[in-house]
């Protein structure tokens, strides 16, 4: 080998290995890639964003992945077969199934073992795997190659804040999905809807995210008989009582998709009391038995929304006037507690409850709203109290002057 290549090499492998504190562990010690390793020679610019990555972590390096002679500094060498240097989509899934689909070796992270068989299952799956189309993502695509991140990392891109963007790299792009007549603004609804602004704007990591309802590895649309099941396993109580109400069996049947007849898909939202009726009638026609009874739900919405209202303008006003106002704070958790129910009664269309809980509201709400007719009442009597007092107040003055005002003239 030329001397001159020979000083080069070892020059740039010691300049690397102090680039950054090696991270790799095993059991029988620390492992380094440093000057021994031959990779680096080559590849320095992988060598820091793998170190980041958490397979790192456990041990792995550049060949248990890519193969070759990792103890070679030239090329031809170092490439010696078995050597897979840039693996297409369909390679990079078998490599990454050939640990992560062996449960002796996922047993000890706690990680499953069956993603490839999942991802089959999936339509990304069936692009890439069962037709050959490369539109299909690979698991790079989505974990990136070197720098694996686990998913509770903030730096992840499947990070619950950094999936939904994550998706649209590939479902934002009109032109990929063109073909298969999927819509490109599902992100950008997504971000405006309950679900994205609980998520970006409050912090509440509990909001689902693509993976949630979609599935990650097995990611397929829900039909529509299953969307109940899938909105449930958050919105529990909800589900349950939409299987109560009429709706349930025709969800169940197919003839309506469940939950998004009446909240949109990507862009779920909350529908306000005032919009009951004509969120209705998208399904059922004016003056039909079905319409009525949407009207008298929107008036008890309605309704017990302005109750709570004005039972909070209530205590405004009992604080204004200095009162206690510990039970009025507890009687309108109750009545909130009681509207809160009614949200979720409504999904039965249950009439004989959901008029009992409108009661229950109004009732509360009506006690507190009396508290501060009382406590008004009593400032005025206050004030009026006050009046006789103010006029002797006058009266003494009054005399006290006249008063004075004769001494003055008498010494005068």
């Amino acid at each position: 080998m030329n001397p001159s290549r020979l000083l080069y090499l070892a020059i740039g492998a010691l300049a690397l290995s102090l680039v950054a504190a090696p991270r790799y562990a095993q059991a029988q010690g620390r492992v380094t890639l440093d000057s021994s390793y031959g990779c680096v020679s080559c590849h320095a610019e992988h060598r820091q964003s793998f170190i980041a990555g958490i397979h790192s972590e456990w041990g792995m390096r550049c060949h248990d992945c890519h193969g070759g002679d990792p103890t070679a500094f030239e090329i031809a060498s170092g490439h010696r077969q078995p050597f897979l240097g840039n693996p297409n989509k369909r390679e990079t899934v078998q490599l990454c199934a050939s640990c992560h689909s062996d449960p002796n070796q996922m047993r000890q992270y706690g990680l499953p073992a069956d993603q490839l068989a999942e991802f089959r299952t999936s339509r990304h799956g069936e692009l890439l795997l069962a037709r050959g189309i490369d539109d299909g993502p690979g698991c790079t695509d989505c974990h990136d190659a070197h720098t694996i991140l686990p998913p509770d990392d903030a730096r992840s891109d499947v990070h619950p804040t950094n999936i939904s963007a994550t998706c649209a790299v590939c479902h934002d792009d009109a032109e990929m999905m063109g073909p298969y007549g999927i819509p490109v603004d599902q992100f950008e609804t997504y971000r405006a809807s309950a679900h994205g602004v609980s998520l970006y704007e409050k912090g509440n990591y509990a909001s689902p995210t693509c993976v949630n309802c979609h599935g990650s590895h097995a990611a397929l649309p829900a039909p529509p008989g299953e969307v109940p099941n899938v909105c449930g396993q958050c919105h529990v109580l909800v589900r349950q009582e939409f299987f109560e109400g009429p709706h349930g069996d025709g969800a169940l049947e197919g003839e309506i998709p469940g939950c998004l007849a009446c909240h949109s898909q990507h862009g779920t939202e909350h529908i306000p009391a005032e919009s009951v009726q004509a969120t209705c009638r998208e399904c059922h026609e004016t003056g039909t038995p079905e319409d009525v009874m949407a009207g008298k739900l929107q008036e008890t919405l309605v309704q017990a929304e302005q109750d709570l209202e004005e039972a909070s303008h209530s205590i405004d006003e009992l604080v204004r006037h200095g009162r206690d106002v510990t039970s009025a704070r507890l009687r309108f958790r109750t009545a909130k507690a009681n509207q809160l129910q009614l949200t979720l009664v409504q999904h039965s269309l249950d009439t004989l409850r959901i008029e009992d809980l409108s009661r229950r509201v109004r009732s509360t709400s009506r006690g507190i709203q009396e508290m501060a007719e009382v406590s008004t009442e009593h400032r005025w009597e206050h004030k009026l109290m006050t009046i006789p007092v103010w006029f002797l107040a006058l009266a003494v003055v009054f005399f006290s002057a006249v008063k004075l005002s004769g001494v003055r003239r008498t010494y005068e």
